[in-house]
């Protein structure tokens, strides 16, 4: 199935979709009723959804059901939850359904000379992508997916520790639902017990001495199905095995709370501004990790960031500094 008719076929499901979200018991004819077909009609669009995971349960002699429910994504309910500050700073907010990449879409709407303060959420990307070049596993309403455009005058230098001030960005709106034991691991992850829980991606374009844009892509694992869990190279976790009953409507709220203001503000306060607050989440602070390129790697013990978000490694008592880019950071057991 294309991308786009996937997309068409997700917008003809949401009806029903809206319907089963409870995870309550409905029959063929109570959902016939609701949406105005015949039963027969019902069942065709009940067929449809194994392709988007959503797993569809008979309950025999009473009807169908979504097992757990969806909390699907809805505006009103997110917007009503915006602080003035996001209100007056957000551009536009869009929902998707499903779309190939968040952070492709808004980067092509930078591009054309659009999408500054554009936030765009999607309950399933069928693309999307994590640093590094990996995938990112998406299962549909599994998840927060958000890219954020802005535009910024003075270079890309303005935006040295950005990914790091957004890791700690999202710590604030997890503090807001009390998740515990939130890290952030350099340069652009949140971690979870040990487990990875959120990753970031900036991608930029435009002029990168004079005036560019910053696309914020941010990936979180809100309840991850078993089902997903071959696809993800790496340990991971989710909201729900730490925090159930978030409501995926409210976060999405409270991270634009945080992040639209610190977006407006940080060519002025920069990285320094969120230095101290990173550094006491540090999940690797004092110990002894290895960070690999890809022709190269530097064992030592970790030893917080600079004032650029610069990773500062203490390798054998010598002080060494490392930027983002093509590296990765790994612990050391």
């Amino acid at each position: 199935m294309s991308t786009s008719t996937a997309k068409n076929a997700l917008q003809q499901l949401r009806p029903v979709l809206e319907l089963l979200a409870d995870g309550e018991v409905h029959s063929g004819e109570s959902l016939g009723t609701a949406l105005g077909v015949s039963r027969a009609a019902v069942w065709k669009q009940l067929q449809k959804l194994e392709p988007f995971g959503l797993a569809l349960e008979s309950v025999k002699g009473r009807g169908y059901r979504l097992a757990g429910g969806l909390n699907l994504l809805q505006r009103g309910t997110i917007e009503g939850a915006l602080a003035p500050a996001a209100q007056r700073l957000l551009g536009e907010l869009v929902l998707c359904d499903q779309v190939d990449s968040t952070n492709a879409q808004v980067l092509g709407m930078l591009e054309r000379g659009a999408g500054h303060g554009v936030a765009m959420f999607a309950e399933q990307q069928t693309a999307g992508r994590g640093r590094r070049g990996r995938s990112w596993v998406s299962p549909f309403s599994g998840g927060i997916n958000l890219s954020i455009g802005w535009q910024f005058a003075g270079g890309v230098q303005l935006l040295e520790g950005l990914s790091l001030a957004v890791g700690v960005a999202l710590a604030r709106a997890l503090a807001s639902f009390d998740v515990p034991d939130v890290r952030l691991k350099w340069p652009n992850d949140v971690w979870c017990r040990g487990r990875k829980l959120a990753g970031v991606l900036l991608e930029l374009s435009g002029d990168l001495t004079d005036r560019c844009a910053v696309v914020v892509g941010i990936g979180l694992n809100v309840g991850l199905p078993q089902s997903s869990a071959a696809a993800i190279d790496q340990p991971w976790i989710d909201l729900n095995t730490v925090r159930p009953g978030i409501d995926r409507n409210l976060l999405a709220a409270a991270m634009l709370n945080e992040l639209l203001p610190l977006l407006e503000s940080y060519p002025a306060r920069g990285f320094a501004a969120y230095r101290d607050e990173w550094q006491a989440l540090d999940q690797f602070a004092g110990q002894q990790v290895r960070l690999h390129s890809v022709q190269h790697e530097w064992c030592g013990v970790a030893s917080g960031v600079d004032d650029s978000g610069a990773l500062i490694l203490n390798v054998d008592g010598d002080r060494r500094v490392f930027h983002g880019g093509e590296v990765s950071l790994r612990g050391v057991e």
